[in-house]
């Protein structure tokens, strides 16, 4: 047996929204979170895929980024210091002979604890990268698969590639700073909402932004710098494409990794799990969030908040049944104040 390096109160895999506001929950109770996550920051898809993208559905957040959201939590959470373990990913998972369960990360760290939450999102996840000559040679330089800082791209000259939603919402959203913009997609048709669509087709109607249907064959440029991008038309034409920055979107691949392996209920890479306890059926795992399944689940930030409550409030007295849960309302519970520095 190996060693265990770490003892915590809760694991917790995966440092989304969801992963984040179990923390608090947990911090509540007393209990001490250790986070994994294979992406090199907390946030999970609101700072991977969206995070100046405005979200309008979180509660008392009439409108809020999510960038804006994950530091929020982030505050948050900072009186229960929890301890993430980034660019890792939840490995193998052994149960030990005093009912705690043994994790082993990707980068061989060891974390010992009586209760794992997957809050895994839809799994870890990474963009489709094109096959384009010499990709690798522009990638962190000039070609980007999502936007970090919009204020990158201020009076700069775009090619933006793709059909779907992330690559016309992000040609609205830069078209107001951007020098130029020019959509480039191999067909007239689109994978993104109507009201996308009808938004970005206005655009190119007022020459506020280009559209060629293409493929891209080349990246040209010295040093990983772009300066420009041939295109093949559909007309079967050559043309290239003044560019600073390219914004390929080309979807992403989404799996479980190995927590997939670890025998627990699957149902179409989803989690199945009792809704009075959020519990896999395997005693001591609990899944919440999007990666977790049920009747009438409901894929919202919102419903993930709520399934982290419940869970934390269900695991303490599983894993901790000789100490007494403070519970009742932040408002009144001078213990939960105390714990909150209030």
């Amino acid at each position: 047996m190996v060693e265990v390096s770490i003892k915590t109160d809760m694991i917790i895999v995966g440092a989304g929204p969801v992963g984040l506001f179990a923390v608090f929950e947990a911090g509540l109770l007393g209990l001490k979170c250790h986070l994994i996550d294979n992406l090199d920051r907390p946030g999970g898809q609101c700072t991977e895929l969206y995070p100046e993208k405005p979200i309008y559905d979180i509660p008392a957040r009439p409108k809020v980024t999510g960038q804006e959201l994950v530091d929020d939590l982030m505050q948050q959470i900072s009186p229960f210091d929890p301890v993430f373990h980034l660019n890792q990913q939840a490995s193998d998972l052994i149960k030990l002979e005093n009912n705690n369960w043994q994790m082993m990360t990707s980068e061989g760290e060891i974390l010992e604890s009586p209760i794992v939450v997957v809050a895994a999102g839809a799994g870890s996840f990474v963009p489709k990268k094109p096959k384009y000559p010499n990709l690798e040679k522009y990638e962190e330089k000039s070609v980007d698969y999502a936007v970090y800082k919009m204020n990158k791209y201020q009076d700069k000259e775009l090619v933006i590639v793709g059909g779907g939603d992330s690559a016309l919402d992000w040609v609205m959203g830069l078209e107001p700073i951007a020098k130029k913009i020019t959509l480039v997609h191999r067909r007239e048709g689109f994978r993104a909402s109507p009201d996308s669509e009808a938004q970005f087709k206005k655009l190119v109607a007022d020459g506020k932004v280009d559209f060629v249907m293409g493929n891209v064959t080349a990246l040209n440029g010295p040093d990983g710098k772009l300066d420009n991008v041939g295109v093949e038309t559909v007309e079967g034409e050559y043309v290239e494409l003044n560019c600073d920055y390219m914004l390929p979107f080309m979807g992403l691949k989404i799996s479980l990794g190995p927590i997939a392996e670890w025998g627990l209920n699957l149902n179409r890479k989803h989690i199945d799990v009792n809704t009075e306890t959020f519990s896999t059926g395997t005693e001591g795992i609990y899944a919440i969030g999007d990666v977790c399944t049920y009747p009438s689940k409901i894929k919202l930030i919102l419903t993930g908040f709520y399934e982290a409550a419940v869970m934390c409030h269900a695991a303490f007295p599983y894993a901790f049944p000789d100490r007494k849960m403070a519970t009742g309302y932040t408002t009144t519970n001078t213990a939960i104040q105390e714990r909150l520095g209030v």
